[in-house]
């Protein structure tokens, strides 16, 4: 990731082929409580339902629990919560690399306003639409790699409806990427019926920008504008596996007005809602 301060952009270190430090600590800390309770990496498997080869992987840290292990793992050995409170840093080592300091930006926003002219955003994506885009990637990722990027994906929408204040939260959407059949007709329906859904949620607005609306201030890529929990202002952009956090007042002031211009040019809610339901009528 690429973070801009007063115009200047630097670049994180690549970690290269080392495992997330989420799931070594993870690990670690499995093990002990394991081993404090007694019991050996069989026992504990099937105490929990899982394979040995399996527990032994999390606590090598090769490979990351989910959160049905975790849960488990919680009632088995006690562990009073331990382990669940690490499970988010876990889901945010699935994610590419590139994106997991914004995940952490996002994941205690505000308010949260994107535009999204090629798919649907990654947070209203549907698991098997998610799945398609990841399959779709070159070069090819593995199946494991790509298991770990959906669940990541879809564990970021907890943000939807997380527990405490509720984000702002507002997608724009073009109909072209709505209308793109990623993964095939049933996937769309499904994916449309999603976004019905979510659109009823009273801390969530989903628009539509028309097709053939001519030149619009979103004609330059997808984009999202934030408030953070300090109430400070980012924006956020993405290609090609590189995503820049921006931070520079006024480039954030620009970003912010396009935002506005482009909510008022797309479709509002209702009308939104009415074209997404003829898409699901169509197929």
């Amino acid at each position: 990731m690429r973070d801009t301060r007063n115009g200047r952009a630097t670049r994180t270190k690549d970690q290269g082929g080392e495992r997330p430090g989420a799931w070594s600590a993870y690990g670690r800390l499995l093990q002990h409580l394991r081993k404090r309770a007694g019991l050996s990496q069989q026992e504990f498997g099937e105490a929990i339902g899982y394979s040995l080869e399996l527990v032994a992987s999390v606590e090598q840290g090769r490979r990351p629990a989910k959160a049905a292990f975790t849960a488990a793992a919680e009632r088995v050995l006690e562990a009073r919560g331990v382990l669940e409170v690490l499970q988010d840093e876990v889901d945010r080592a699935k994610l590419p690399r590139f994106f997991r300091n914004f995940a952490v930006i996002e994941a205690e926003v505000v308010s949260r306003f994107s535009y999204d002219p090629l798919l649907v955003p990654g947070l209203l994506q549907t698991e098997d639409y998610a799945r398609a885009v990841f399959a779709g990637h070159c070069p090819p990722l593995s199946e494991e790699t790509i298991d770990q990027h959906t669940e990541a994906r879809l564990s970021r929408q907890k943000l939807l409806t997380r527990d405490g204040p509720l984000a702002e939260l507002s997608f724009i959407i073009s109909e072209d990427a709505l209308r793109d059949p990623v993964g095939g007709p049933d996937v769309m329906r499904e994916q449309w019926q999603r976004l019905l859904d979510i659109s009823a949620l009273r801390n969530v607005e989903v628009q539509v920008m028309p097709a053939r609306s001519g030149v619009h201030p979103g004609r330059n890529g997808p984009f999202v504008v934030l408030e953070t929990s300090e109430h400070q202002h980012l924006g956020y952009i993405e290609s090609h596996e590189v995503g820049c956090v921006i931070r520079d007042a006024a480039e954030v002031s620009a970003f912010g007005m396009r935002y506005g211009k482009l909510r008022s040019q797309a479709l509002n809610g209702r009308d939104s809602a009415q074209l997404i339901q003829r898409l699901i009528g169509e197929t």
